[in-house]
């Protein structure tokens, strides 16, 4: 980018947010999450549209009231639809229903075909659900949260005094006397900083349920904002934020405006929007007119706003030209990894933009069918934790697939290399590992389709500047319809080691196959050691057998990366390995669902059952299981051994100290 459309950019970003602060012309969106339903999608001409339609309009008609809070119902089982907005305790009624009209038209267009969906404006926030009554409640998934880029000079003093702040404004909002369960505050960190802060709930929701959604709510903060100058997180129910600037209305805050500055403040909330509004226009005239002279990137990739949809994949249509410009014609220097199927080379638009190319090689397992399986998904997919497509080449026998570039390249790299762990301290790799399930829980059930993922291990998940996890390579992902449980299949497809018994013996996926990889890529993370291979090393068995040792014996934390035991959380390392032994359990049913996984990653009081015996590698290596792919690049290619039915009996072990 150059440093003139940097500057424009910048220009144009100061002048969004001193017109969001200083007029508040137009709500700011924040983001939105569509659920799924059991019983399908919305469809057109349904009652449950109708029923839709109807909700939204009473919203709107009723964002006026003075509580800036409304709940109602429309119509009757199985077409039932309860909803409810939530505009921000300190803003006025008038503005509360601008931002709820606007957030009732756009809420659809995010999410035309999902029966539940929650959007958040910096101002309010819109909820609805199939149903008369929201589950769970109070609702902590989906969730969305945003921070600052500037990072905070003594980290250590400042996530002090925020954990603290964030625990007294959590219990003052969830007590309010008035109602609104709302509650600001500012605190002073030095003589030059202060901590402006505020958490809400919908006040509909008792005092606990309030102070448990606002304290899963901050704990959101290790994974987005950890060092920030700023943050914010949004559930359902809830939110909390924090900024160095007094970001809410000051007439909220203990001292209000002096009278004689309020004709003065009158005109600068007419004049200088105005003045903003015409910079603005300027500003996007000139960066749409450059941005269509360049014809490389438009001409390639589409460029909507984060979480839009790609509706034609026509559009994201590469030419190999312009890819074998990008890479140096596929020169060994810019090769930097290698996925399931085939090499991954960094590249470089003509217009600086840094992309990671995928060539499937001509030997590989994976056909026509498997390209466009993998570009057809993750198209439709729009996640934090998922590696975005950008597009894909079909010309000259070649089969190329486009990503954003991820600096810091996977997981594995860092993770099983003896120098290189040490950089994931056990912060990161706690954000790693929630990164990781927020990601699944996605694919799972938040996302337009239930996608099992079927490939999940250390070399899939990439780490980008910050080290945030994004789930990759989607050859082999199957998509289910809603409602469906299981798939069966005669192709044993994924890598050893990660694959479920009832997987590699049975052909039989599930969500609870992934759930499977997800434990041992958890066992993995927190030892620092690879499932594959592991027999051969340290002569306890597979990593399953020794960390179900260390468990039984009391002791889980010996599993724990020597290069991270200078500093980690008890709590943590000791829940998480208990999520992982229960991910690994024989039995698919016993295995919790990436939606408990994520509440108890982010919540203390949920109590976890115990685990039984995970499933075993036999001793012996006489009959290894046929797949249907390489093992996996880079990792030991000794023979596989076949999963074991358990018969030993069952060991259970209370929660150890």
């Amino acid at each position: 980018m150059s440093t003139q459309k940097t500057d424009i950019a910048f220009v144009g970003l100061i002048s969004l947010n001193l017109l969001i602060h200083v007029s508040q012309a137009s709500p700011t969106y924040i983001g939105h999450g569509c659920t799924n339903s059991t019983t399908g999608t919305i469809t057109r001409n349904s009652t449950y549209l109708s029923n839709l339609n109807l909700l939204l309009s009473s919203l709107t008609s009723n964002a006026t009231i003075e509580n800036g809070f409304y709940k109602t119902v429309v119509g009757r089982a199985p077409d039932a639809v309860i909803g409810q907005f939530l505009c921000r305790g300190d803003v006025d009624t008038t503005f509360c229903g601008e931002c709820v009209a606007n957030a009732s038209k756009e809420v659809l267009r995010w999410c035309p075909l999902e029966k539940g969906a929650v959007i958040w404006y910096d101002e309010c926030l819109i909820r609805y659900a199939e149903g008369s009554v929201f589950i769970p409640n109070p609702g902590i998934v989906p969730e969305t949260y945003l921070s600052t880029k500037q990072n905070v000079s003594e980290r250590d003093s400042f996530e002090q005094l925020l954990s603290g702040v964030m625990d007294s404004l959590a219990t003052r909002a969830a007590n309010s006397e008035s109602g609104k369960k709302f509650a600001t505050d500012d605190v002073n960190f030095n003589s030059t900083l202060t901590v402006y802060s505020l958490a809400q709930c919908t006040p509909d929701l008792s005092a606990e349920d309030c102070n448990t959604c606002l304290r899963s709510s901050v704990a959101w903060f290790p994974s987005c904002c950890t060092g920030k100058l700023g943050g914010r997180s949004m559930l359902p129910s809830c939110f909390v934020r924090y900024d160095v600037y007094p970001f809410y209305i000051a007439a909220a805050s203990p001292i209000a405006p002096e009278k004689g500055k309020s004709s003065s403040l009158t005109i600068i909330a007419i004049v200088v929007p105005i003045s903003i509004a015409v910079l603005l226009f300027l500003v996007g005239f000139l960066f749409l007119r450059r941005k269509a002279k360049n014809k490389d990137i438009d001409k390639y990739v589409r460029q909507d706003s984060v979480g839009s949809e790609i509706n034609s994949l026509e559009s994201l249509q590469f030419d190999l030209d312009t890819i074998e410009a990008a890479t140096n014609n596929f020169s060994d220097d810019n090769k930097i990894g290698a996925g399931g199927f085939g090499a991954v080379y960094k590249g470089t638009l003509s217009n600086g933009q840094k992309i990671a190319v995928k060539r499937l090689s001509c030997s590989s397992g994976q056909g026509a069918q498997e390209f466009k399986n993998e570009a057809s998904l993750v198209v439709k997919l729009q996640h934090r934790n998922l590696v975005r497509l950008l597009g894909f080449c079909l010309e000259r026998e070649e089969k190329i697939l486009v990503y954003e570039y991820v600096p810091n390249k996977s997981l594995d790299y860092f993770l099983f290399d003896n120098e290189k762990r040490s950089q994931l301290d056990w912060t990161r790799r706690y954000k790693i590992i929630t990164g990781i399930a927020r990601g699944m829980l996605y694919m799972h059930e938040d996302s337009r389709l239930r996608i099992i993922h079927r490939d999940l291990k250390a070399s899939n998940i990439l780490l980008d500047d910050d080290i945030n996890p994004k789930i990759s390579d989607f050859g082999m992902a199957r998509i289910f319809i809603v409602d469906q449980v299981q798939g069966n299949t005669n192709r044993i497809v994924g890598t050893y080691g990660y694959m479920s018994p009832e997987y590699a013996m049975h052909g039989q996926f599930s969500v609870k196959s992934d759930v499977f990889s997800f434990g041992v890529l958890v066992l993995e993370i927190i030892s620092g050691k690879k499932n594959n291979g592991f027999y051969q090393s340290h002569g306890s068995g597979d990593l399953l057998s020794f960390a179900w040792e260390h468990w039984k014996n009391g002791t889980p934390l010996e599993m724990l990366d020597p290069t991270v035991r200078h500093a980690y959380s008890r709590n943590e390392v000791t829940r998480c390995i208990h999520i992982g032994l229960l991910c690994v359990q024989e039995n698919p049913a016993a295995r919790p669902t990436m939606a408990t996984i994520v509440l108890v990653l982010n919540s203390y009081s949920v109590t976890l059952p115990l685990p039984q015996e995970p499933a075993r590698f036999q001793r012996n290596r006489r009959q290894p299981i046929k797949l249907m792919r390489p093992l996996d690049f880079g990792q030991s290619t000794s023979p596989p051994a076949p999963w074991s039915v358990n018969d030993e009996s069952m060991i259970t072990q209370v929660y150890p100290r």
